[in-house]
């Protein structure tokens, strides 16, 4: 699933490609694509036809096009999902599920998802903030992401440190990757209780968090298949910097433990067992 470095590349590229332009025609090749879009595709198409893209914004892992007419596009990559720059003359796609063309004529936007659990949906009213994503947290890259309510509110709960983190409601963009990343810089086991947490570990943590945000975002994310890509098709290049994920068995860079996989919600957490100790009451 892609997280908030990942959207954040696909909106720098889309910013760059999109801003200022007016879409002419709105093409729904798959109706899965705009299942959270209730009025259907004909409302779809005909409420974007001559609208111009004002900007590009994100909330954590959600991406709006807000639009001259007050109006928004609302995407979420889910697992697969692309959103890509293609010349008219470039062959569809084999999992091309909407297509945008501009009235300049120039390349077209794509959204292409093979496994169709993302999507995209018009926000009527959304373009400031649409409502539909008003209840995620902002992200911790975001200049008025509060850190001393997040720290505050994480203290206040009863829960593990890395389901904290991944709570969108909390803090928004970070996923398991990301998760796991911080909490090895933080010498933390994901299963610490947040309550137990002092405020100058907590703000330690959100640090280690925006770092390794930040260093994801330069190197245009992490990509372990061709399913992750930019607007321009290329890869991001994180996966070589990772300290924790998916490297169950190696050394640990930093004390040359085997880093170890534990189940996690379904998923899989890593982590080092000699820098980041489990605790006992798990």
């Amino acid at each position: 699933m892609p997280e908030l470095p990942e959207v954040e590349t696909v909106r720098q590229g889309l910013a760059k490609w999109v801003t200022g332009r007016t879409i002419d025609t709105a093409e729904v090749l798959h109706p899965r694509a705009i299942r959270r879009h209730v009025p259907g595709d004909s409302h779809f198409v005909s409420v974007l036809a001559g609208r111009t893209v004002l900007d590009i914004a994100r909330r954590g892992k959600y991406l709006w096009l807000p639009l001259d007419s007050g109006d928004a596009i609302i995407g979420h990559l889910g697992m697969s999902g692309q959103l890509l720059m293609q010349p008219a003359e470039v062959p569809d796609e084999k999992h091309l599920r909407i297509r945008f063309t501009f009235t300049d004529g120039g390349p077209q936007l794509r959204f292409v998802d093979q496994r169709t659990f993302g999507g995209l949906s018009v926000s009527e009213g959304g373009a400031e903030l649409p409502g539909e994503i008003s209840h995620i947290a902002r992200d911790p890259m975001d200049p008025l992401f509060d850190d001393e309510a997040f720290v505050a509110r994480l203290r206040g709960r009863h829960t593990e440190i890395k389901r904290a983190i991944l709570d969108q409601t909390l803090i928004s963009g970070v996923g398991n990757i990301y998760a796991d990343e911080a909490l090895w810089r933080a010498r933390l086991h994901g299963a610490r209780p947040t309550d137990q947490l002092t405020r100058p570990a907590v703000k330690r943590l959100l640090g280690h968090v925006r770092d390794v945000l930040g260093e994801a975002i330069v190197a245009g994310g992490t990509s372990f298949d061709e399913l992750y890509v930019n607007v321009n098709g290329d890869s991001g290049y994180f996966d070589r910097s990772l300290n924790a994920y998916g490297r169950e068995g190696e050394p640990c860079s930093r004390c040359g433990a085997p880093i170890r996989r534990e189940h996690f919600m379904n998923r899989s957490s890593f982590s080092c067992p000699r820098c980041q100790p489990r605790p006992r009451h798990a």
